[in-house]
């Protein structure tokens, strides 16, 4: 025991922890640089579809220009739409939940459908079609003729 409390065993055992930790994450950083040099290189040589996979020197230009292409509006705007979406949804989901358990008749009235929904994929019970590719236009005045056409194009 040293005049700290901390043998000399103890000492040795951190020592030998905190080296271990160090290589631990200089091996993971080099693991990560190796896979960006690599995924640059490939994308360089036509190996793999730059268009498809991308490369880590566009990533990081786009990432540079995000002032200028209304990028970081548009994450602020979906962050905000995800945050209120749950908010909105959790509350919903809270009430529903107290009127079901307070309701015991109710409960029993909508179970079979709240079975269906709970097993039909989450994606169907999207509500619209706007701006999601394909989709119908029913306009005012193509005098009962359906249009097919892209919401993609604007």
């Amino acid at each position: 025991m040293n005049k700290n409390g901390i043998s000399l065993d103890r000492k040795k055992y951190l020592r030998n922890k905190q080296k271990n930790k160090i290589t631990i994450i200089t091996i993971q950083i080099a693991i990560t640089v190796l896979f960006l040099f690599l995924w640059e290189f490939l994308a360089n040589k036509g190996i793999i579809d730059s268009f498809i996979a991308s490369q880590p020197s566009r990533i990081i230009k786009t990432f540079m220009n995000l002032s200028t292409n209304d990028l970081l509006k548009h994450i602020g705007v979906t962050c905000f739409e995800t945050i209120v979406g749950f908010l909105l949804g959790t509350t919903l989901g809270i009430f529903i939940a107290i009127l079901l358990w307070s309701f015991n008749f109710l409960s029993k009235i909508v179970e079979p459908f709240l079975v269906v929904l709970n097993s039909l994929p989450k994606i169907a019970l999207r509500t619209s079609n706007n701006n999601m590719g394909w989709s119908w236009n029913f306009c005012n005045y193509c005098y009962g003729i359906i249009n097919f056409s892209n919401s993609n194009n604007t």
